[in-house]
């Protein structure tokens, strides 16, 4: 494995000099930026130039049987997460679909919550739902292999409410820290948007052959449900655990699904490239 690695980075550097070995103008530009993080003198700093132990792990409360909440103390991660907010608007440019619904609720879920929308069935809530791809920016197919995100906004009587979800009930990483890392491995590249969506590019797989926990979603996307036929055949899944309390005081951790009416409908890989050199906002046609 290591000797292949050797290989290709020859094989890479090569490349990048116009075929020559050697020292070139690019892998010198390269070589002034790059830091090795297993060179104990070459470690990653922080922005106000404090080495850093670990990129990939939030300080968190723990026990020996327990793993506990992530803490505001690590200046490190949120150093990390709030320069990323910066860049997110100039990053999260999606090719989006959308549609405006009611939602009426037919049984209360009082057991668990004390929230209008889902104990009051007399109710009709207008809502707005966005649909997006995650990797393809702008002019990407609806028939590219990629994750869809989704997020459904609730006019309630009390004020607006947010869900967010994907049509995969897992996610790439286990730890807040490293969403900035896994977003700039997949998207396209800022300056020429390549590659975008199911490119094959290595900035993505380095990722994931990095991060172990990754393996499970990449068995999702690699699989007959990584193409939606459309946006209502399509399976979501809450992103986020939320924390609902009834009347009596009780708290209950809740994960919302939402299952279509038409079932669940996936494009082969064939059916998808064709479709995709032909009419690329396949979904959003035969969507509504």
């Amino acid at each position: 494995m290591t000797q292949a690695i050797s290989s290709g980075l020859e094989k890479a550097q090569k490349a990048l000099n116009g075929g020559s070995s050697g020292s070139g103008k690019k892998i010198d530009q390269l070589a002034s930026v790059t830091k090795d993080v297993h060179d104990d003198s070459h470690r990653i700093t922080s922005d106000f130039g404090t080495k850093q132990t670990s990129t990939d792990d939030w300080l968190r409360v723990v026990t020996e049987d327990k793993i506990g909440p992530s803490l505001l103390e690590d200046a490190f991660g949120r150093s990390i997460t709030n320069a990323f907010q910066n860049v997110w608007s100039m990053l999260e440019v999606l090719e989006l679909s959308s549609a405006f619904g009611t939602f009426r609720l037919h049984e209360s879920a009082e057991d668990v919550t004390s929230a209008g929308i889902l104990t009051d069935t007399s109710r009709e809530t207008p809502l707005f739902t966005r649909f997006s791809t995650v990797l393809g920016s702008r002019g990407s197919a609806d028939t590219v292999r990629d994750v869809r995100g989704f997020a459904v906004k609730f006019y309630t009587e009390e004020g607006n409410w947010d869900v967010v979800g994907n049509d995969i009930p897992v996610f790439f990483i286990q730890d807040a820290m490293k969403f900035p890392d896994v977003v700039h491995a997949a998207k396209p590249e800022p300056h020429n948007e390549v590659p975008q969506a199911q490119s094959a590019h290595n900035n993505f797989w380095d990722f994931s052959y990095l991060h172990p926990e990754s393996t499970h979603m990449l068995m999702w996307t690699q699989s007959d449900r990584g193409i939606p036929r459309s946006y209502r055949m399509m399976q979501g899944f809450g992103v986020n655990t939320y924390t609902l309390i009834n009347k009596k005081g009780e708290r209950s951790f809740v994960k919302f699904h939402f299952t279509p009416d038409l079932g669940v409908h996936s494009f082969v890989w064939d059916e998808a490239l064709k479709l995709g050199g032909q009419m690329q906002g396949f979904s959003k046609m035969v969507a509504y």
